[in-house]
């Protein structure tokens, strides 16, 4: 039975219970004192969906690990390649700051992860998605550059400008990731530990704060403003002239060429941000006391935002390319005529 992580301040209230894997929380009358640790529902409520689940992500994992790795050794090896490296790293770290967690608590009984760490895990998971946006509409800019000023392309997306934009990128995710995890870590948990979530979602946890949120949600909607729709704006832009450049090419052949430039850019976006705005934009279901509940779809939804989209990017990307396929056929014919000597 998981212990009691919080205390009830100053008030007696009944003893409450919840039902987190066929156990249950007993919450009683105690003096007021901090949280140390969260209880992650999960799919606790969905016993037979545990195990599929848990192959699944698994096996998606390895290909995140072995996707993304390919790209940044063949990225390292031939700097000529133009694949999006920072990319392929963000989505190693993203989700390595989650999976590992979520993949434990299928083998173990223990479903509980202490206060620091959701800290941790909300900062990492904050900044890696505030990165991607601002890396996708850094990589917009370069895709508009390649086919709106191709001549130009080697000395406007030079060295001195495209690694000031990717630090650029980390830096500003870092940053918010940074307030908003300050802000919500800061907040007093006096009531429910229970997160209905498999990881740290930040609106998750502010659903368990027992004191005003409404700076929380002001930060938020300022940055969802700067991280979402303001990159979103910019890719949008970045593809109109892009298009009006394409339509305006004379041969079949070249329009073709020009489209297969930036459909994989494409492609990546509308996956990202379509995941997002339905995750985020559907209507809550509610129970019949009015109160938000979240059904089992929204969390296979958030799972595919957070492992299926990082898993298709190596894919989309940069294994298609011919020039990245006959790298990495270089770099193993390599090792096994070396191997061979």
């Amino acid at each position: 039975m998981y212990s009691n992580c919080c205390r009830i301040s100053f008030v007696e209230r009944k003893w409450e219970r919840s039902l987190v894997n066929g156990k249950t929380i007993n919450m009683g009358k105690n003096n007021q004192s901090s949280v140390t640790e969260f209880v992650l529902l999960g799919l606790s409520g969905y016993p037979e969906l545990e195990a599929i689940y848990f192959v699944l992500v698994l096996f998606m994992y390895m290909v995140i690990l072995l996707g993304n790795g390919v790209i940044i050794i063949v990225s390292v090896c031939d700097s000529h390649l133009h694949t999006p490296i920072n990319l392929s790293f963000l989505d190693i770290c993203y989700t390595s700051s989650s999976i590992p967690l979520f993949l434990s608590s299928f083998l173990t009984s223990k479903k509980t992860i202490s206060f620091s760490g959701c800290g941790v895990q909300m900062f990492l998971s904050f900044a890696m998605g505030a990165t991607e946006c601002v890396l996708l509409s850094m990589m917009a800019f370069d895709r508009y550059v390649a086919i709106c000023n191709p001549l130009r392309y080697p000395i406007i997306m030079s060295k001195n400008l495209y690694v000031p934009m990717a630090a650029g990128s980390w830096i500003a995710g870092g940053v918010n990731s940074m307030l908003q995890t300050s802000l919500a870590m800061w907040l007093p948990f006096c009531g429910d530990n229970v997160i209905n979530h498999f990881t740290c979602e930040i609106l998750a946890v502010l659903k368990l704060a027992c004191a005003d949120i409404s700076i929380n949600v002001i930060s938020m909607v300022v940055a969802n403003m700067i991280f979402l729709v303001v990159p979103v704006l910019f890719i949008f832009i970045s593809y109109v002239f892009i298009l009006s450049t394409i339509l305006r090419i004379p041969s079949s052949e070249g329009r073709r060429k020009a489209f297969s430039t930036c459909s994989a850019h494409l492609t990546v976006v509308i996956i990202f941000y379509g995941t997002i705005l339905f995750m985020y934009a559907k209507p809550k279901a509610k129970d019949s006391s009015g109160v938000d509940k979240v059904q089992v779809t929204d969390k296979i939804i958030s799972l595919f935002y957070g492992v299926v989209t990082p898993m298709l990017n190596p894919l989309i990307y940069s294994l298609r390319n011919k020039d990245v396929k006959a790298a990495v056929k270089n770099i193993l014919c390599q090792k096994c005529f070396s191997g061979e000597k």
